[in-house]
């Protein structure tokens, strides 16, 4: 997991900021969520990624992994992925992202 942060990766969003997730329709997203291309998670599907830098609702993206949010009982971890290279302190990106990984235990490796 380690060895992933640093790396620069591309992907898809499939839930842009503003989308609804697709089976909790009262879920919102305030960021935007989508996939890498080219690397599996745990669950055999494309990476999932929450993609930090912008504000704005977006259909693709280019950026470095930061950090990663490892999910404990359960088989994916999330990537935490700034678009233009900056970081961001734990408590923005765990405030960002949890209007999702509320439902889940784990923690923020870097």
């Amino acid at each position: 997991m380690r060895d992933v942060i640093g790396k620069r990766v591309s992907g898809k969003i499939d839930r842009p900021i503003g989308s609804h997730h697709p089976r909790y329709p009262d879920m919102i997203y305030p960021i935007n969520y989508g996939y890498a291309d080219g690397f599996a998670a745990g669950d055999g599907e494309p990476q999932d990624v929450y993609v930090f830098g912008t504000n704005e609702p977006i259909q693709s993206f280019e950026g470095k992994v930061i950090a990663v949010y490892r999910r404990f009982k359960d088989v994916e971890d999330k990537w935490i992925v700034s678009l233009n290279g900056s970081d961001y302190s734990d408590d923005e990106i765990l405030q960002a992202i949890s209007f999702q990984e509320q439902y889940f235990e784990g923690k923020l490796v870097r």
